[in-house]
């Protein structure tokens, strides 16, 4: 039976991707995008492949774009918009810490509150958060992206047993490093206030953990899986993509119950 998804954050990347394979599948989508240059973008494509789609520009962080959200009927919210910077947290601008805040946990939630209500009056449906495999790991000098995903995991759990009894269903997807330049211009927005003269960080210990950057997966793979889990009527709360990925934050969760300082 046909669905009718709405997903922040489709102007690129995974989210992009999901939002198109979702449509090509015969559901209805409804994608939005932060700015109207990726709008133009997706209709164009959309429009090539002859898909079902609705397409508009919803920064999460306007309140007046927010409020088209409540104007839609959907079955499923995947609140997906996000940004990624990193940096050491000793030093790191508060300015761009904020910043992330703001996109990645003050708006995703507000958006997420306004299907909420629209999901609880209908008594069904289903928000999925994009989360990350930073929602439960923590990389050195990736410390800002991972204190909004750990923060994105906490309101999951908690909605999911708050809206669990009005038949509304809450989930995360976790992906794993994907290759679709989110990470790698995460990476150079560091460089941007970042003054070996002022900062006590090492240079070339950013560099290394950056080096990690070059061997990342096939995006591919991580769309089916988000579609598949779009879709699906049950699932585990938390979908870590892929199964390495998986296996690894496991034994992450472990060692840090043995952590010593």
């Amino acid at each position: 039976m046909a669905k009718t998804i709405f997903i922040t954050g489709a102007g690129s990347g995974l989210g992009r991707g999901a939002a198109l394979g979702l449509a090509q599948e015969g559901h209805r989508v409804i994608a939005t995008t932060e700015l109207t240059s990726q709008k133009t973008d997706l209709m164009r494509e959309a429009k090539d492949k002859g898909l079902n789609m609705f397409i508009f520009k919803l920064d999460i962080t306007n309140p007046r774009d927010q409020e088209q959200i409540a104007k839609y009927d959907f079955d499923v919210f995947v609140a997906n918009a996000a940004i990624n910077e990193g940096g050491p947290l000793a030093e790191v601008p508060m300015d761009r810490f904020r910043a992330l805040f703001e996109v990645n946990v003050f708006a995703t939630l507000e958006t997420a509150q306004i299907a909420a209500k629209k999901l609880v009056e209908k008594g069904s449906g289903k928000i999925i958060f994009m989360s990350s495999m930073a929602g439960i790991s923590a990389t050195p000098y990736v410390g800002p992206y991972t204190a909004t995903k750990h923060a994105v995991e906490g309101i999951a759990q908690t909605m999911k047993s708050e809206l669990e009894g009005f038949g509304v269903k809450v989930a995360t997807i976790n992906p794993g490093a994907f290759e679709t330049g989110f990470n790698k211009r995460s990476g150079e927005e560091i460089w941007k206030w970042f003054d070996d003269e002022k900062n006590f960080t090492r240079r070339e210990d950013i560099e290394k953990q950056q080096e990690g950057l070059k061997d990342q997966f096939d995006p591919e793979d991580m769309i089916q899986k988000m579609i598949e889990i779009i879709l699906a009527e049950t699932h585990k709360f938390r979908t870590v993509y892929p199964e390495e990925t998986e296996k690894q934050l496991k034994e992450t969760q472990k060692e840090r119950w043995e952590m010593k300082i």
